[in-house]
């Protein structure tokens, strides 16, 4: 059973019954689940209090109609330094478990366009309380003028809660006081917050090496039990020390296995060793076996630094890092640099060249570089400088400088990377040096290809070729335009034979692209560069896509099909089709925009296409053309829709609007059907009589004959002379009768899930159960309990006490009515005291049935409860009905008692309740859905006193 607590909060618009269409307004704040508290601060802020892990439920009812939309949105809570925002569109927000971080002001928005929106909030205070962390620091200091040290011990308790925890300490069993040990000294450190408590042990006597517990408390809020850590202090306290198994940083290759080992050195209590990675968590391949941590087949993603953490709650903890480089590597790539200080292109004798190797590995400071020379190895000279990490190139890489070059340097040069201490085979690349081999590149754009055209969703070819040049360098390709990506995500995409091929290609990818050689794989030296224009053609881009135009008949209808944009930009053909059949009509102008006209007529209703191409295709502009009426829309706040009949029936008042009457022919009434699962019921025809819909005024119609506690479905369409309009939907239920806790008028049958204000007593072993005959359980117990609710209604509810496992004999359920404050209303002449009558229904079969109770609960200075009907046993298999009168000399709440019997067959069940003002009327036989005993006319004043007074018992209990 879920409890509803509402808050009512004070119009932000005043209710317009005379008019159906208003902006939002009457919001309420509904929200059920597990509350500790609801309350008001200082500045009338409502404040709900529920416990971490609990169920969350808010539920937003805001009138207006239309029906508005409810947005919710939450700030930032006081678990929470940053703002925070869940955009979540529905009536009812729900949060599962939820946490402290969730905690904060949620703000509900209805808004339906009308006016201005509607915005209620209310805070949620998460309550928590973790379990305690205690922690131990020792100093030794030398005291001056004697022969011994001094030892201190600070024993530090640290608590995260919400409200502010309380600490108490303990040495053993014993409460440890300041006032009465001068050893001890107990405090709270600055800028804590009231989450740390300290335990000052000065100069350490023998009697201080004991247990130590730190026992945390938030006094029982929303049932939150204390909580508590123990600590054993001996004089071998000591913190921990660890050492690895490995240096501070491990290469290794991919596919490799790695074994880490944190070894404890010291510590006492033994230390727990833990393994961690940054950035990211531990991989989903990882193994820790005590102090071990085990990867299996590295990949460079499982790269980091890993942290071995040994902790024993003394001094601080010991930690060691390891930086894990999983090795990588690229292809090799060369470069050819002629004298940069000639600003020469070309390899030229007498000059310099330099001759440049670099391969993208990790970790970079591994490669080991051999240059040779027609495959010798080439050492340093003179003529020929190695330089390990050229500056001027990348880091990483290696050159080869030829100076003043000579024909003996003409030969071929071969760089080879390779990788010590790894399994990864060494990369090799050849340079043949020579004056025919040589040579800058020269790149072109073939004939016609400087502008590429292709239609949208087709493929596209980009290219730009190296027609001369030795060695031929890649293209790499790249947009033009600032901050463009080309369609692969990338700054810039590399093409070995310079064709950059799109497929699927789209209106976004049109633009210019460069091309440009690449400075590695060939001559570094000023870039080659040209640029190829991609045009995209695509049909026409058309407003209005859809429209639903309405209007009277025999009036002159007007159709428009913008052209926004096209590419190309002529038009070839305008073309106008009615249900999809060409209208003949004289070939529009291409250049303006295309426009149909024509009186809409009972035979011309329908669908009209307008079909607009160009060379790349066709779009269309759809027009749905009616006189057709608007939908009705349905008004969801009426007050009180639900009227009690006689036989177990209800009836509903219907109301709705009618959406742009005017727009159409005059409606003269409405078609409504009924239905349930699916079958039609009824079929009724709403004459309106010659009155014409008005724009947001309401509309009623009043259905009767429902059962309760079925819903119905009910759909709803206008009708003109010539038309009927589409059916819109909704759904009607039967609801309690209940507003505020004030002696009902009604009988409370459960059908609703708020069960009428009543609510389950905390202090009991279990609950009443809210169920109907299509909720029970297929494998309930036989031979016990309703098969339906009093009124013999499959679907209708009832409360009962399932009496199988876990129950045992002797266990109680209560169920609580709402508060009734009886001193509002005077009782007889005479007497002080008001009468009431308390009637309700009852099941009690099966062989194991146990007692069910009925108490009046007194509120006071205590409650006090006292036993005015009872019932024990088996009382066959009939419900049955009990009444008696009350006279409370206080407000008081009816409790429904329910004592489980000695075995499983012994559900005990109630249904039909009702609490009114007045003795009962012994002959009162009346259906479960009507007036129950007498009644008394007050005075207007008394009523209005009495319900106020009922209504401030509930807000403020």
């Amino acid at each position: 059973m879920e409890l509803f607590w509402i808050f009512l909060f004070s119009s932000v618009y005043p209710l317009a019954w005379g008019q159906g269409v208003y902006a939002p307004a009457n919001a309420q704040i509904v929200h059920s689940g597990a509350a500790c508290n609801v309350k008001d601060d200082n500045i009338s802020e409502r404040i709900y209090t529920i416990k971490e892990g609990d169920t969350l439920v808010l539920q937003c009812i805001v009138k207006g109609h239309p029906r508005p939309q409810v947005r919710w949105t939450k700030t930032a809570g006081s678990a929470s330094d940053k703002f925070q925002e869940t955009s979540i569109y529905n009536e009812t927000l729900r949060i599962e478990g939820i946490q402290r971080v969730q905690g904060g002001r949620y703000y509900c928005k209805a808004d339906n366009g009308v006016g201005v929106a509607a915005i209620k909030s209310i805070r949620v205070d998460v309550q928590y309380l973790d379990t305690p962390v205690l922690t131990v620091h020792q100093t030794i200091s030398d005291v001056r003028g004697s022969y011994y040290q001094e030892k201190t011990v600070f024993l530090r308790c640290t608590v995260n809660s919400n409200p502010p925890a309380r600490f108490i300490w303990k040495r053993g069993s014993m409460l440890i006081e300041q006032s009465k040990d001068n050893g001890v000294d107990i405090y709270e450190p600055l800028y804590t917050q009231g989450e740390t408590k300290v335990l000052k042990l000065k100069n350490l006597r023998p009697k201080d090496f004991a247990d130590y517990t730190c026992q945390v408390s938030v006094r029982n809020v929303c049932n939150i039990e204390d909580k508590s850590v123990t600590f054993r202090l001996t004089n071998a306290t000591t913190p921990p020390m660890i050492r690895l198994s490995v240096n501070d940083t491990v290469v290794v290759d991919p596919g490799q296995d790695v074994l880490l080992t944190c070894e404890v050195t010291a510590g006492f209590p033994l230390p727990t060793v833990t393994w961690s990675r940054y950035p990211g968590p531990l991989p989903l391949s990882a193994q820790v076996r005590g102090p071990t941590l085990i990867l299996r087949a590295v990949t460079p993603a499982d790269a980091g630094f890993y942290n071995c953490s040994a902790v024993n709650n003394v001094g601080n903890p010991a930690r060691k890092n390891v930086n894990l480089v999983v090795r990588t590597m690229g292809n090799l790539t060369f470069q050819i640099t002629p004298d940069s200080n000639k600003d020469s292109e070309t390899i030229q004798m007498g000059r310099d060249l330099k001759l440049s190797c670099h391969v993208d590995a990790t970790p970079q400071d591994k490669v080991n570089y051999t240059w040779y020379k027609n495959g010798a190895p080439v050492f340093n000279s003179d003529s020929l400088i190695l330089l390990r990490s050229d500056p001027d190139m990348a880091p990483g890489t290696s050159s080869l400088e030829i100076v003043d070059m000579k024909f003996r340097d003409l030969a071929t040069y071969s760089c080879v990377a390779n990788f010590p201490g790894s399994r990864v085979p060494e990369l090799r690349v050849d340079v043949n040096i020579s004056q025919n081999s040589v040579s800058p590149p020269v790149l072109s754009v073939p004939s016609g290809g400087q502008m590429v055209i292709v239609r949208e969703r087709g493929n596209a070819e980009l290219v730009c070729l190296v027609v001369d040049g030795k060695p031929r360098p890649p293209i790499l390709w790249s947009r033009t335009e600032k901050d463009l990506l080309m369609p692969s995500g990338q700054t810039v995409v590399e093409t070995p034979d310079g064709r950059l091929r799109l497929r699927n290609v789209s209106r976004d990818m049109m633009g210019t692209y460069r091309c440009q050689t690449a400075p590695y794989n060939g001559l570094n030296i000023k870039r080659r560069e040209a640029q190829v224009q991609l045009n995209v053609q695509y049909p026409p881009i058309l407003d209005p896509v859809f429209q639903d135009m309405r209007s009277r008949n025999y009036q002159m209808v007007t159709l428009r099909c913008t052209v926004l944009r096209s590419n190309p930009a002529r038009l070839t053909d305008i073309r106008w089709f009615r249900n999809g059949d060409f209208i003949r009509m004289p070939m529009p102008d291409l250049k303006e925009t295309p426009e149909l006209k024509f009186k809409l007529e009972p035979t011309n209703n329908g669908s009209y296409e307008c079909r607009v191409s160009n060379t790349a295709g066709t779009s269309t502009c759809t027009f749905n053309v009616s006189a057709q009426p608007y939908n009705a829309e349905f008004y969801f706040d009426t007050p009180n829709p639900v009227r009690i009949l006689k036989g177990n029936n209800y009836s509903y008042n219907l109301q709705w609007t009618q959406r742009d009457p005017e727009a159409t022919d005059r409606i003269i009434g409405y078609w409504i059907n009924i239905r349930k699962n699916k079958q039609n019921l009824l079929s009724k025809l709403i004459n309106l009589k010659g009155k014409e819909p008005e724009k947001g005024v309401l509309i009623s119609h009043t259905i009767s004959d429902l059962r309760i506690p079925l819903s119905y479905e009910v759909q709803l369409a206008p009708i003109t002379t010539y038309s009927t309009g589409e059916y819109v939907t909704r759904i009607i239920q039967y609801s309690e009768p209940y507003t505020y806790p004030r002696p009902s008028d009604h009988v409370c049958g459960f059908e609703d899930e708020r069960i009428c204000g009543f609510s389950q007593d905390r202090s009991d072993i279990f609950d009443w159960t809210r169920q109907n005959h299509l909720t029970q359980n297929p494998k309930r117990s036989p031979n016990t309990g309703p098969e339906t609710d009093r009124s013999g209604t499959r679907e209708g509810y009832y409360m009962y006490i399932e009496a199988s496992r876990p129950r045992v004999q002797g266990d109680k359920a209560r169920l609580l009515s709402p508060l009734f404050n009886g001193t509002s209303v005077r009782g007889p002449k005479g007497s002080g005291r008001v009468p009431y009558c308390v009637s309700f229904y009852y099941h009690m079969k099966g062989k194991h049935i146990g007692t069910l109770n009925v108490l009046l609960r007194v509120r006071s200075i205590a409650s006090v409860d006292s036993v005015i009907w009872t019932k024990s046993g088996h009382q066959g298999p009939d419900w049955k009905k009990a009444f008696f009168d009350i006279s409370p000399s206080g407000p008081f709440q009816i409790v429904f008692e329910g004592v489980r019997g000695s075995g499983f067959e012994g559900d005990i069940a109630i249904d039909d309740v009702s609490i009114t003002l007045g003795k009962c009327k012994q002959e009162n036989t009346v259906a479960s859905a009507v007036l129950i005993g007498g009644s008394h006319s007050l005075p207007l004043a008394s009523w209005l006193t009495f319900g106020l007074s009922c209504f401030l018992s509930l807000l403020y209990r």
